[in-house]
């Protein structure tokens, strides 16, 4: 079968194509520069724990190198301090096991060492093909497949199974697709500096709204990076005059007289202004055609991550592929994708949408209501920091792809549809791992939640009790399937057992083993019963499409064991 055509070989584009690879898929990636990127250290991603951990998994461990992950939180207005936050894996409590109930620490990285590790792993990766300076210019479907064609000076045609688009906010990809990419300009406008100085908190972010000096603006942030160095940001008018170097440089000098009480020595590395969009194309699948990351969205007001949401497209995308591309046409469950991870980002979009007027609207009598001041912290503090409606992982609890409701389901800690703990798990060969590490290999997982099993030699638990019938239910699933077992799981009593799609989104609970509800489910999750599968949906808005050509092409080729051929 063909491999899947991935243009851009942005963070998003190498992530999904390395997700591609762990599950056996091979991927051309069109590249349409050069396959380098200039470092730019005032250009930096936060990826939450769940992204900094799909793309560790992935092969690009080297990132806590590269990258820091935020001691503390400190949240300040005018002259006061609001909140002071520690962060758990952050310096602060390093060499110590983390107390609990603290938010995980982001990981702050420069984007360029992010795209240098991505592209070092899939230099690595045998069924993943980079092609430098391949831009597309024409896009072409049939049933069977898609083919697109690459302009000079590498002009070439490519045949793939499936294409997806990750080439960014201009995406050639959604253009020829003639989906229309709809939203706001200019939401939030930001300049930006990254320098190495000695701020009064080592490793920690700070977010300061209405610091006293005269060039503060409504709002500036300092979050560190390895070796002393900060990218510093200042909340500017929508539309306000540009910003000058003079201008930027008495910012820089104001903000850390500010901070340290005079202006400290400082080197300054890198500058530059950045605005954000808030935008949504309506479509991200159009027949063999998808969108992802800045190609499907545009976000990043208040906090927000537009790459951790990118990166969250591809963890779901990837798996869905993979079961179409090894088990034939799954239509609803590639029609899932859209479903999920659009509502998704729309419901990330709505809740920024709504605090803008909020948080950006002025002071007045609002800043006197009690309250009025934590209330709009928290706001900031969950975009920033990934937990609320505009920073948690989604939870895909209306989702295609649930089961129906049965009364031998349960209620455990993590809702349907909702990302799993990372719970210690131990599989029947001994092996013990964290529940993340065992995610992205194509495969659902059921566990089972049974207290001691870490204390019995595994000779007798494998055989003992509700072992046995919960391995032949396993075993009576469609494809394959790993069971695993851990000591406990939050809020979920013995003996219950749970059904884990393979990007970690809790499918249902069980109260014990119950083969027949296990089984629809698992069905459920896989887009339905074998032979349930769809016709692809048509348009919704009507017209002719591009790309649906037929007429025969010469192309290139990757086959399964890495090699290229043009046919």
């Amino acid at each position: 079968m063909d491999p899947v055509i991935v243009v851009g070989a942005g963070p998003v584009g190498l992530t999904l194509s390395l997700a591609l690879a762990a599950q056996g898929v091979p991927s051309v990636v069109l590249d349409e520069g050069p396959g380098t990127e200039e470092p730019r250290p005032a250009r930096t991603v936060v990826l939450r724990e769940d992204t900094a951990d799909l793309v560790g998994r992935l092969g690009c461990r080297e990132l806590d190198r590269v990258g820091l992950r935020w001691a503390g939180w400190r949240s300040m207005r005018r002259k006061q301090l609001v909140r002071d936050v520690p962060l758990a894996g952050g310096r602060r409590d390093e060499g110590a096991a983390p107390l609990p109930g603290l938010l995980p620490a982001p990981l702050h990285v420069p984007q360029h060492a992010l795209s240098a590790a991505l592209r070092a792993a899939v230099d690595k990766a045998p069924l993943v093909q980079r092609v430098p300076m391949s831009r597309i210019d024409t896009l072409e479907q049939d049933p069977d497949g898609i083919t697109v064609h690459t302009r000079e000076p590498g002009s070439t045609w490519w045949r793939g199974s499936y294409l997806v688009g990750c080439d960014g906010a201009r995406s050639t990809v959604r253009k020829l697709l003639d989906i229309r990419f709809p939203g706001r300009t200019a939401v939030e406008r930001y300049a930006v500096a990254a320098l190495r100085a000695e701020l009064p908190w080592p490793d920690e972010a700070v977010l300061h709204r209405q610091p006293p000096w005269r060039t503060g603006g409504a709002e500036v942030s300092a979050r560190p990076l390895p070796d002393g160095v900060w990218r510093l940001d200042w909340l500017l008018p929508p539309r306000g005059e540009l910003v000058t170097p003079q201008a930027l440089v008495t910012r820089i000098r104001d903000t850390l007289a500010g901070w340290c009480g005079e202006t400290p020595a400082y080197e300054l590395l890198d500058t530059g202004v950045h605005t954000l969009h808030h935008r949504l194309a309506r479509r991200w699948r159009k027949q063999r055609a998808f969108l992802a990351g800045d190609a499907a969205h545009l976000l990043g007001a208040l906090g927000t991550q537009g790459l951790d949401e990118g990166l969250r497209d591809a963890e779901n995308l990837a798996w869905k592929l993979a079961h179409a591309w090894h088990h034939g046409p799954a239509e609803q469950l590639l029609d899932s994708y859209q479903a999920e991870r659009r509502a998704a980002v729309a419901a990330r979009l709505r809740a920024a949408d709504q605090s803008l007027p909020i948080l950006r609207g002025g002071g007045g009598l609002r800043t006197l209501v009690p309250g009025a001041v934590r209330g709009h912290d928290t706001l900031l503090t969950d975009g920033h920091l990934g937990c609320g409606a505009l920073g948690a992982p989604p939870s895909y609890s209306h989702s295609p792809l649930s089961p129906p409701h049965a009364e031998a389901h349960t209620v455990v800690g993590t809702p349907p549809g909702a990302p799993v703990a990372d719970v210690t798990v131990t599989a029947p060969d001994g092996t013990t791992a964290r529940l993340r590490e065992r995610l992205g290999q194509g495969h659902p997982l059921v566990i089972l939640v049974a207290p001691g099993t870490g204390v019995w030699d595994r000779r007798h638990w494998r055989t003992a009790g509700i072992m046995p019938r919960l391995t032949d239910a396993v075993a009576a699933l469609p494809g394959r399937t790993e069971l695993l077992v851990t000591e406990n799981y939050p809020g979920a009593s013995a003996h219950t057992v749970l059904l884990v799609r393979p990007d970690g989104h809790l499918v249902a609970a069980f109260g014990g083993v119950r083969p027949a509800e296990l089984l629809t489910a698992a069905q459920a999750a896989l887009g339905g019963a074998p032979g349930s599968a769809q016709e692809p949906v048509e348009p919704e808005d009507g017209g002719d499409e591009r790309g649906t050509g037929r007429e025969q092409r010469p192309r290139a080729r990757v086959h399964a064991d890495g090699t290229a051929g043009v046919t």
